[in-house]
C-alpha cells in the first residue's frame, strides 16, 4: 500500500451506487474537506478538512479487493476530493485493482485536477452558477474563475464527463440558468444535467426559503447533445 494514499481522509463509503456514475455499478468514496460554503450542501459533515478519517484507507482497499468482478467502478466524491494531496496515489491504487475511476469535483483546484485527469475515466463536474455569480453560492471570491479554468481543462482532456447544476429556486433564477446555458454552449459542453434541489441531507437552517422547483422552457436543453432534468 502506498504510504501517501494511506493519508487520504475518507469521511464515508457507499458500497454500491447506481447513480454516482450513470451506467456503472460503483462504490463511492467520500473524501473529507471542502473550501466552499454552498448553503444547499448535501454533505455538510464533510466540509471540515481537519476532521479525522472515519474509515482507514487500508479498510477501503480491503473492501474493494473483495468486490473485484462485482463492481464496475469507484467514484471519489466529497467534500472536494482534489483538495487532498493523497488523492492521485489513492486513485492509482484503485486502478491497480482493476476498477474504472470516476471523480466528483467542483473544480476548485485546477492544477490538481489537471494532474489527475490522466488517471480518470469519467468526471461529474458541478457547476454552481453562471461563472460570474459564484460568490452568491460558494461564499468565496474568484471561485467562479477557478471553476471555469477547471472545466476548460476537463473539456480539453477528452475524459468522459457530465456537467451538472443543482438548482435551488431562491438561489438561481431562470435568467441565471439562461446565462449559464449560453456560457456552457460557448465552451462546447455537450452533456448537461440540471438537478432539482432536494432537502435530504442539507442543513435547512442555512437555506433560503424555497418557492418550489424552477421550471425551465421545454427548449432549454435542445442545443446540448445530452440534456436531462433529474
Amino acid at each position: 500500500m502506498n504510504p501517501n494514499a494511506n493519508s487520504l481522509k475518507v469521511g464515508g463509503l457507499t458500497r454500491l451506487s447506481t447513480c454516482d456514475w450513470p451506467g456503472q455499478l460503483a462504490a463511492t468514496i467520500f473524501c473529507q474537506g471542502c473550501a466552499w460554503d454552498c448553503p444547499y450542501c448535501h454533505n455538510p459533515g464533510l466540509r471540515a478538512p481537519q476532521t479525522e478519517a472515519a474509515i482507514p484507507w487500508a479498510s477501503i482497499l480491503r473492501f474493494l479487493a473483495s468486490r473485484r468482478g462485482l463492481l464496475d467502478a469507484v467514484v471519489f466524491s466529497g467534500g472536494e476530493p482534489t483538495l487532498q494531496s493523497a488523492l492521485p496515489d489513492a486513485v492509482a491504487e484503485v486502478r491497480a485493482l482493476g476498477f474504472r475511476v470516476g471523480l466528483h469535483t467542483a473544480g476548485m483546484a485546477p492544477e490538481r485536477l489537471v494532474a489527475l485527469l490522466p488517471l480518470l475515466d469519467w468526471v461529474g463536474f458541478d457547476v454552481k452558477a453562471p461563472f460570474g455569480s459564484y460568490l452568491r453560492i460558494t461564499g468565496v471570491e474568484h471561485s467562479g474563475d477557478k471553476a471555469l479554468k477547471s472545466l476548460g481543462c476537463l473539456l480539453a482532456s477528452g475524459v468522459a464527463y457530465e456537467v451538472r447544476t443543482t438548482v435551488h429556486p431562491s438561489l438561481l433564477s431562470l435568467a441565471d440558468m439562461v446565462e449559464l446555458r449560453a456560457q456552457l454552449l460557448e465552451l462546447r459542453v455537450e452533456n448537461f444535467i440540471v438537478q432539482q434541489f432536494r432537502t435530504q441531507g442539507a442543513l435547512r437552517s442555512r437555506l433560503p426559503r424555497s418557492t418550489g422547483n424552477l421550471s425551465l422552457p421545454i427548449e432549454y436543453g435542445a442545443q446540448f447533445s445530452h440534456f436531462a432534468v433529474r
